[in-house]
Formats: structure tokens, C-alpha cells, sequence
């Protein structure tokens, strides 16, 4: 016989509360304090009780939940700032929703309309591509949303929280050029998304204000097959004196492939990552990168979507924070300094093509 389910009305009696006490503990609306919230939790886990949320919102009309959108959730940089989030998120009475794209159009589209079903108080976006969903067009002025990392701003119709990475990629450039790095490989995931364009860019920049051009080779987002892809690369290409992943994965993808290839770092290939994930400092040899704010941006992120919540109706704000260069042993000096004497200002940006089979890189324009 199947054991009756528990009702919010079985944990008030086994812990001696009121019924309002008890929904306060699970939705967050008021504060509880901690005896009687353990008191609650306590009898919660021995009855197996789980709150009914859609039951809840639609008495009180009103959601106490925000979705949360990513990419990827292999990825540990959105992993980590989904974890932020919710802490955030539960110290202010708010259950996360969160969904994956699996960097999927398509599934993109299927996961926001699972996620708009609960009618959220309000959305944090990561697009799977340079493109707004068109759904979330039509949610504007009803659902309050924060866009972040992958967001073109031009013209974009919400708040924003993104990193310069024109600069990131220009402050790694020139610590290889200062190195006396003059042949650089930029290990990009997928040149489609803005973020990654702008990296390219940002090295791009100041490696020609050396006279050097860097190449480029695209990975894509998976681990494994950037590593093969890397690895048959170096089979065929003249090996570059540095590598610089544009993400915690391509930087995976890159280790791996010179691995294979028994080239050590930095001794024969320097190697510089982006996120600076403790892993990345856990080597023997451990890893020059790129860290980003993630902290920061997480309580961005939460703040301007908890005001929105809060009614604020000001025109959508972009928020673009700094990220930093952790330089450790990866980066082995190869020369005199390459902009000693020359002018080091940014150049116009120049558009990055890769090869259609994303197995080639390209040396020019």
C-alpha cells in the first residue's frame, strides 16, 4: 500500500507550529527564526515532506522563483555561477530553476518555454548564441531579466553583466610578447559567440602592434574533440612557442593535445588559460590565466535582477567588469621583449575567420 503523502498541515503538528509558520520556512515571505526553522526542517525531513510549489503560487500569485539559463552545464564556469546564484537567491526566500541549452538553438527555445511555465519572478540569460531568444523579446516589460556573459550589447533590451574581453585577450597577448613570444596560437571554442570573437580580437590588437600574427584554430566546446582536433593540428603545422586558450575548456583541450604530443610546458610550448579554476594551479607546472570576476559577477547579476523584481522600470544598464592576469610558471621567456620600443596602442579589430572544417587555422586575412 502506498504511504499517504504528507501535507504542509502533518509538519506543523510534528514540529508544534502553526501552519503559517511553516509555509514562511518554505517560501521565504517572512523571516523565521532559527529554532523554529530547524524545528520545521527536522520534521520536514522525517515526514519526506516536499513543498508544492505550483500549488503555493497559485494561492498566493505570486512565484517565488527565478530561472537560470546556461550554455552548458558541463562547463564549470557556469556551473560556478550558477551555484552563486542560488545562494544568493535563497538568502533572499528565492527557489533557482535552472536549464540548460547544451548550446542547442532549438533546445533553447524548448528549455526557456519549460522555464516561463512557472511563470519565474524573473530570468538570468546566458545565450547559446549571439541571438536573443525570441521569446524573451516578448517577455519584455512582464518578466524582468539580466542578460550576461554571451550578450551582444548594441541594442540589447535588458540589463546586462558581461567582462571586457577585448582587454582580457589584449593583457595575455602582451605578456607573451614580453616574453618574446612571436608565434601564438589562439585556442578559440566556437568563433560564433561574441565573447570569443572579442578575446581574438583583444590578442589580435596588440599582437600586431609587434608585427605579429597570431593564428587561430577553433575547437569547439567539448573537451575531447578540441583535443583531437588540436592534436591532428600540430601533426601537420609548425608547433607556435605559446597556446592560449580562450576557455577553461579549450585550455583543457590543449593540455590534453600537447599531452599526446609528450610537449612539455613550458618548455617547449608555453601555455596560458582563461577562468583560473583551481585545477589550473593544482599542476606541477601551474597555469598563467586569465581570472574572471565570477563573484562579482554573480552579485551583479543578482542585485540589478532583484531590484527589477522589486519594480524598478530605469532603461536597461550594462555592467562590464574587469578581469585579471595570474601569472605562475606555464609562460617560459623566448626572447627580448617584442614591444620593447614600439607602439603599443590597440589597432582596429579585424574580423577571424577559421577553416570550415575547424581543423586549420588562419595566419592572415
Amino acid at each position: 500500500m502506498n504511504r499517504k503523502r504528507a501535507t504542509i498541515k502533518d509538519v506543523a503538528a510534528e514540529a508544534a507550529v502553526s501552519i503559517a509558520t511553516v509555509s514562511n520556512v518554505f517560501s521565504g515571505r517572512k523571516p523565521v527564526n532559527a529554532d523554529l526553522r530547524e524545528r520545521v526542517e527536522r520534521a520536514a525531513r522525517k515526514l519526506s515532506f516536499q513543498m508544492d510549489r505550483a500549488a503555493s503560487q497559485l494561492r498566493s500569485g505570486q512565484a517565488r522563483v527565478v530561472g537560470v539559463l546556461v550554455p552548458d552545464l558541463d562547463d564549470v564556469f557556469f556551473t560556478s555561477l550558477v551555484s552563486r546564484l542560488e545562494v544568493m537567491a535563497r538568502k533572499d526566500g528565492y527557489d533557482v530553476i535552472v536549464a540548460s541549452s547544451r548550446d542547442d538553438i532549438d533546445l533553447e527555445q524548448s528549455r526557456l518555454r519549460a522555464l516561463l511555465g512557472w511563470r519565474p519572478s524573473g530570468l538570468v540569460a546566458v545565450p547559446c548564441s549571439d541571438v536573443i531568444p525570441s521569446l524573451l523579446r516578448d517577455e519584455v516589460g512582464h518578466l524582468p531579466m539580466v542578460f550576461a556573459d554571451r550578450v551582444m550589447l548594441n541594442g540589447c533590451f535588458a540589463d546586462t553583466v558581461t567582462i571586457d574581453n577585448v582587454k582580457a585577450g589584449e593583457s595575455v597577448a602582451r605578456h607573451l610578447l614580453e616574453m618574446g613570444h612571436g608565434d601564438i596560437l589562439v585556442a578559440a571554442s566556437n568563433l560564433g559567440i561574441a565573447p570569443i570573437r572579442e578575446r581574438v580580437q583583444g590578442v589580435r590588437n596588440m599582437a600586431r602592434a609587434a608585427g605579429v600574427e597570431p593564428r587561430v584554430l577553433e575547437l569547439g566546446s567539448n573537451a575531447e574533440r578540441g583535443a583531437e582536433v588540436l592534436a591532428n593540428w600540430l601533426e601537420t603545422n609548425a608547433h607556435p612557442t605559446a597556446v592560449f586558450g580562450l576557455t577553461n575548456v579549450t585550455t583543457l583541450s590543449a593540455l590534453s593535445a600537447l599531452a599526446r604530443h609528450r610537449l612539455d610546458v613550458p618548455e617547449q610550448i608555453s601555455l596560458v588559460g582563461f577562468d583560473d579554476y583551481t585545477w589550473m594551479s593544482a599542476r606541477r607546472t601551474p597555469l598563467t590565466a586569465i581570472r574572471q570576476p565570477i563573484d562579482e559577477m554573480a552579485g551583479v547579476i543578482w542585485e540589478r535582477l532583484r531590484q527589477r523584481m522589486a519594480g524598478e522600470a530605469a532603461q536597461p544598464h550594462p555592467t562590464i567588469l574587469e578581469t585579471s592576469l595570474q601569472i605562475r610558471g606555464s609562460v617560459a621567456s623566448r626572447g627580448p621583449n617584442l614591444l620593447a620600443g614600439r607602439e603599443a596602442a590597440a589597432k582596429p579589430s579585424v574580423s577571424v575567420l577559421a577553416a570550415p572544417d575547424g581543423a586549420q587555422a588562419n595566419r592572415g586575412d
